[in-house]
């Protein structure tokens, strides 16, 4: 028996190219750092990321938490938004949802 088979490519063009940032000096602790946080579009990720931020400043002392979300999860960060994350953030986190 033949059977045909489809396959996608789940990846997305990429639209512009991104500069490597620059490696900022190591972290040893969260303790006044700023985090950033790229929501990939997917759901729940943004519930998880809002009681992480409390925690990351609560207790861990962050100065601040940044939370950018994706226009799909297909799809690459703007570069805006990027360039934004690595001119603020000390540590920038990329997540997942479901």
């Amino acid at each position: 028996m033949t059977a045909t088979v489809m396959l996608f490519d789940p990846t997305a063009p990429r639209g512009g190219s991104v500069q490597p940032a620059t490696p900022a000096a190591k972290r040893t602790a969260l303790a006044g750092a700023v985090i950033g946080f790229i929501d990939n579009a997917k759901p729940n990720f943004h519930h998880l990321v809002d009681d992480l931020a409390e925690l990351l400043v609560s207790r861990h002392g962050a100065a601040k938490v940044i939370k950018r979300r994706k226009s799909s999860a297909s799809l690459p960060a703007d570069a805006a938004v990027i360039a934004e994350l690595s001119g603020e953030c000390d540590v920038v986190i990329a997540g997942s949802g479901d």
